[in-house]
């Protein structure tokens, strides 16, 4: 006659939830902040043009502004091409911080006397 035993197997683990806030963002709201970045950098390279052919008498301001003009493009489609970082890993429930600090035993500590 088998004999109950209390013990039970393993079972498997199923994989923790995602929170929300942990989520990363979908690919279609990373590509419309990249748009947008993209176009804000555009606009202010057509700004920076504009500036540099208004303010052509003032020799030093106008070529900021132009080599500004020049160089956004390049700057605009890295940042266009660029991803967000992947996040870095973390300990899920586990605290790093102490919850208490133990004083120095070499260090005497003040006594307070009343």
């Amino acid at each position: 006659m088998p004999v109950a035993s209390s013990q039970q197997f393993p079972r498997a683990r199923k994989p923790e939830p995602v929170l929300i806030t942990e989520a990363a963002p979908s690919l279609a709201e990373q590509q419309a902040r990249r748009k947008r970045r993209y176009a804000i950098t555009m606009a202010i390279r057509a700004l920076a043009l504009i500036l540099a052919a208004i303010f052509y008498k003032v020799v030093w301001l106008m070529v900021i502004l132009a080599v500004l003009g020049t160089v956004l493009p390049w700057i605009a489609v890295v940042m266009a091409n660029d991803r967000p970082p992947k996040p870095g890993t973390r300990l899920r429930g586990v605290d790093v911080r102490p919850d208490r600090v133990l004083e120095n035993p070499a260090r005497p500590g003040r006594v307070i006397e009343g």
